[in-house]
This record gives structure tokens, sequence and C-alpha cells, in this order.
């Protein structure tokens, strides 16, 4: 595989973040970010099939190193962005038409968010925990920028708590980093996530308990997971609508991704039951907190913040499991939340910008209004909720499934009780904002008769691809065995 190719998913998104800030966002370069997200997508499928077919590959001397669980990202970060670009210029020139968006800001937006996919994908595809953790703590300070874009005190209060409790995470991440680097330098190691894994044995296992707490505890907090996920419904419900897909359906699983890399380590150097008995009670709280939450949310974006924490949760668990099933169940999971995350803050959005509320009492009769927005609205909602025949049905089952193989029957049963509970939030929220009649009166602004063909068609492909994926994952079944028995070290 040409060296350009393992270049490509973070170079691109650099170029156009250049091409933005040189001309500006208008409507000669407003298709920018969709090429960008396309290019980076297709670069990731050129790399998968490489990977899939001759195994891994390396870059600038091993700066960069692509496997399977890599290529797997790098789809995952491609398609959330492509849904998420495909919205962007519609939902820009709207907040411009409505005065709340200048063309400078419209521009630093634009070159943020290119920013931002170029640290997600260099995270991924860093072949040393050291660039990985840089990439992650670049990504922190590019989308802090974009949850403050709107310079409200409810939006900077709300990028002041990213930062503040993020930071506090990724420095927990470094500390980690810092420790197992001593731990991997006395192994003929260092950081180098290879090798590491592959002298795993050798490490020190004092140092690499300790070192191992403070990086799945640091990484956690990026990817939502309690105790450090207070940040999350705030960011979310403040960022501009396609910043909190692209940070729910791409940068959660990225965090997520590193937690995997380190669980690889650990369970050589320490054996499965240490990380898993972490895993399970982040697991654990994490769901009981969304649950507790969700009950009573009134929020719309805020209730799809807590819904990204549930999320983190089921993937914790499916990682403490750690069987080959219950990772690529994992790895399945992470993207078709990101497709149902993608669809519906890109919905939510727009529900925004039609009602001007964010609570869920005050949107009514959606049904009426913008019966395709609904639509889709309501169908991400099902997806998110894993019901057939989106692809989180298939992940939950997998993870339900080998939890009780696996001897966590008891853990997963009560994770499966929290999961109907917030289903049950999240349909009742859900259909109280759809169904009904319209409201009248002054502040209830008509629809327009349909969606922006942009919108309708990302809020469109997203939903089946996500079906599409429940039915079948198709060419992605060999990457993600791959992966899940990479990460499980388990032989194909």
């Amino acid at each position: 595989m040409p060296t350009l190719f393992l270049l490509a998913p973070v170079a691109i998104p650099v170029l156009a973040a250049l091409a933005y800030a040189g001309l500006g966002w208008r409507l000669a370069t407003a298709w920018t970010a969709a090429a960008s997200a396309a290019l980076v997508l297709a670069s990731g499928v050129v790399i998968a099939v490489g990977v899939a077919r001759t195994g891994p590959r390396e870059a600038l001397s091993g700066f960069l190193r692509a496997d399977a669980l890599s290529a797997f990202m790098l789809l995952v970060i491609g398609v959330v962005a492509l849904v998420a670009a495909a919205a962007t210029p519609s939902y820009l020139s709207g907040e411009r038409a409505a005065g709340r968006l200048s063309a400078r800001i419209a521009t630093r937006h634009s070159v943020l968010v290119q920013l931002f996919l170029a640290t997600m994908t260099l995270a991924v595809l860093a072949a040393d925990l050291g660039v990985v953790w840089v990439a992650i703590e670049g990504a922190t300070i590019v989308t802090a920028l974009l949850v403050g874009q709107d310079r409200t005190r409810t939006a900077v209060e709300a990028a002041w708590k990213y930062v503040v409790i993020c930071s506090t995470g990724i420095a927990l991440a470094l500390l980690g980093a810092v420790v197992l680097n001593y731990a991997g330098a006395r192994a003929g190691a260092g950081l180098d996530l290879a090798a590491l894994t592959a002298h795993a044995a050798a490490l020190d296992p004092g140092v690499t308990r300790i070192a191992v707490v403070l990086l799945v505890l640091g990484f956690g907090s990026k990817a939502g997971l309690a105790p450090l996920h207070a940040w999350l419904p705030d960011a979310y419900s403040q960022a501009p609508p396609p910043v909190s897909a692209l940070m729910s359906g791409a940068l959660l699983p990225v965090a997520f991704s590193a937690i995997l890399r380190v669980k690889a380590i650990s369970d050589i150097a320490l054996g499965p039951a240490f990380l898993r008995t972490l895993l399970v009670v982040m697991a654990l709280a994490s769901l009981a907190l969304a649950a507790s939450l969700l009950l009573a949310q009134r929020d719309y974006r805020r209730m799809l913040g807590y819904s990204s924490i549930e999320h983190a949760g089921l993937m914790a668990l499916g990682a403490a499991i750690g069987t080959p099933l219950a990772l690529a169940a994992v790895l399945l999971h992470m993207l078709g939340h990101g497709l149902a995350k993608g669809v519906l803050f890109v919905g939510a959005g727009r529900i925004r910008q039609l009602t001007g509320s964010g609570a869920v009492g005050k949107v009514r009769g959606l049904a009426v209004r913008s019966p395709l927005l609904a639509g889709c609205f309501g169908l991400g909602v099902l997806a998110l909720i894993g019901l057939p025949p989106f692809s989180l049905f298939a992940s939950e089952l997998g993870i339900v499934r080998a939890g009780f193989a696996g001897g966590l029957g008891a853990f997963t049963a009560v994770a499966l009780a929290l999961v109907l509970v917030i289903g049950a939030a999240l349909v009742n929220h859900t259909s109280r904002m759809l169904f009904g009649p319209a409201p009248e009166g002054p502040g209830a602004a008509a629809a327009p008769s349909r969606l922006p063909v942009a919108v309708a068609a990302a809020l469109v492909g997203g939903l089946a691809l996500a079906a599409a994926l429940g039915v079948a994952a198709g060419p992605l079944t060999t990457l993600l065995h791959l992966a899940a028995n990479t990460l499980s070290g388990t032989t194909p």
C-alpha cells in the first residue's frame, strides 16, 4: 500500500482547512467539507481493503500504522463526517440568514471542523501512544472552540466545563502514558503500540496497573464514561449540530478505540480480570446515570447527549467481556451509533432552526409540520434504542449474547434492564415532539414543505446504511473479525 494512502486521511482535512482559511466560507467553498469527508471515507475504504488482504501497513518510518482497527475507525470517522458535512451548508446558511452567524465565524467554523477531522484520523493511525494522546488533546482544543462558537453565556460555560473536565481526564491519560513508557522502556518497547503488545508479558505488573487505570480513566473522559462524564450533555447541546454529530458519532469511538488498545496490552500483562472489573463498574455507572437523568429530560439535544453516555457504557461492557464476539459487536456498535447520532443531531439542528427552541415541551406536531424530518428523527430514535432492522439491534444482541456466555450474565442483565428504561424514556420524549396538533400562535413558525435536498439525503442515507448494516455487515465482516481477533489476542 503506497504511503500516500496512509497520509491521505490526515492530509486531506488539513488541506481543506487551508482552503477555507485562504478563501473563506462562501457558496463556492461550501461543499469543500463534504468533499474532504468523502475523500477521507474513500481513503479509509482503500486502506481497509489493503489491510484485509495483506495485513498491517506502516508509513513515515513507522510513525503511522494501519491495522484492522485503524482501518475500521477510519470508516466510522469518514461516514459520520460525510453525514455531518452534507448538512452543514444548509445549517450555516440558515444561521447566517437569521443573523446568528457572520461570514468570519462560518469560516472559522469550517477551518476548525477540518482540523477536528484531521486530529481524529491521526489518533487512529498513530503508531505511538504518545502521538495518540497528542491527537486527542488536539481534538479537545479544537472542539472547545466549536462548543463555545455561539458566545452565549450557556455556550461559553459549556465550553469551559468541557475544557476543565476533559483536560483533567487527558492529564490522567498523559500521566498514564508516562508511567507506561517507564514500564515499556524497561521491556524495550517504549510507547509503540505494536511493540507494547508484543512485549506486554515482560512489563512490570505493578507499574502497568497504575498506567492502565490512569489511561482508561483519561481516555474514558473523552468517551463520556462515568465518572468524568459531566461535560458531555452540556457540550453536545451547545455545539453546532454538525459538530455534535462528529463529537458523538466519531470522537467518542476514537477515544474508546484508545481504551481498546490499552486493554489489549493490559490483558496480556495483567490478565483479563484486572481491567474487566474497572470497565464493568464504569459501564454500569454510565448506564444508571443515563437512565436516571433521561427520565425527566426536557431538552432534546441534552437527551441525545445522555444517550451517548448510555452507548459508551454499552461499549465498555462489551470491552469488559472481551471475547472476539463481544469486541466485534462493540466495533459494529460504534458504527451504528455514529450513523444514528449523525442523523439525530443533524435532525435536531433542523428542528431547532424551525421551532426556535431546544425544549421537548415546545416542539409539537412535527409530523404535521415537516413529515420527512419527523419521520427521519423518529426512525433515528428507534435505531438508537436498538430496534431491528438497524445495526444497533445486532450489536447489542451480540454484546448480550457474549455477556451471558462469558460469565458476566448478572451484570449483562442489569445493563439490559437499564437499556430498556432508557429506551422507554427516549420513545416517550420523542413521541411528544412528533405527534399531536401543530402549535398555533405567533411563536409557531410554519415549517417549509420539504427539507433541503442535501439534508434529506444525509438523513435518509444515514438511516438506510444503518438498516443495511443491521441486515448484513457485508464486506465489513472480515475487517470486524480481524480487528476483534487482534484486540482479544486470538489467532484467526
